[in-house]
């Protein structure tokens, strides 16, 4: 059996997140039920670097899967491509050693969020960005997101419902940066817990429409409760952008 490692894109906007779920369109289901056919039948289970949400893209998941096929590496994509939905793309796919595994060796992630600042609707940006059509102090959130950096325990920044202990991560930078009427939040981290990049995204939103203060997000860390934090931004907002090993 050989290993595989394949980075690969997928617009969330049909699936029900990535993991698979009972009775759900789901972007590991999709993946998986390509390898069935390709393997006549034989399941393959996928490993991913991580899961995402209903509604959130990828333009760096990583994933891997072991094969006995004798298919040489670099015509694996053109055959993994061929059989999945438009929705999904895969970029890349190599041998690996049988060690390598996409979630537990992955040391650090980057995501990034986009909103939409207007007043219009956009079509074509509506499953790919928040649209947020109130006036942002760029600059407010910026001195903001500088609490964020470093080691913390971000309890207070993800979803009650995480299953996860320990919520000690680091953040190692956060750049907020606009583009005529597109912002975009860039988070590097070695990690991120349940909901906790669009809860973040969502507190500096509050920063930057006036209703809190920069320096509250100090607070907001030491009080270690999800209900100190903001909201929840959308989902269709946010991109896995790359995976570090």
């Amino acid at each position: 059996m050989q290993r595989y490692k394949c980075i690969i894109s997928y617009d969330g906007s049909p699936f029900s997140g990535y993991q698979v779920q009972p009775n759900k369109r789901t972007v590991q289901s999709v993946i998986e039920s390509v390898l069935a056919k390709m393997h006549k039948g034989e399941p393959v289970k996928i490993s991913a670097s991580g899961r995402t949400d209903a509604g959130v893209h990828a333009l760096g998941q990583v994933i891997h899967f072991d094969s006995g096929l004798s298919i040489p590496v670099e015509k694996w994509e053109l055959a993994l491509n061929s059989l999945l939905p438009d929705e999904i793309a895969i970029l890349t796919v190599e041998k690996v050693h049988e060690s390598f595994h996409a979630r537990f060796d992955a040391r650090g992630k980057e995501y990034q969020y986009f909103l939409h600042l207007s007043d219009k609707r956009d079509p074509f940006k509506r499953n790919f960005a928040y649209q947020y059509p109130y006036p942002l102090d760029n600059e407010a959130m910026k001195i903001a997101s500088q609490y964020l950096l470093g080691t913390h325990d971000f309890s207070s920044f993800c979803s009650a419902r995480t299953e996860v202990e320990d919520k000690v991560r680091t953040i190692e930078s956060i750049d907020i940066s606009q583009a005529k009427e597109t912002l975009s939040i860039r988070f590097v981290g070695n990690g991120f817990l349940y909901n906790m990049v669009r809860i973040l995204v969502g507190t500096l939103l509050e920063v930057g429409s006036g209703s809190m203060n920069p320096e509250e997000i100090k607070t907001i860390l030491e009080k270690k409760d999800r209900r100190f934090a903001g909201k929840t931004a959308p989902a269709h907002g946010l991109y896995l952008w790359k995976v570090f090993y």
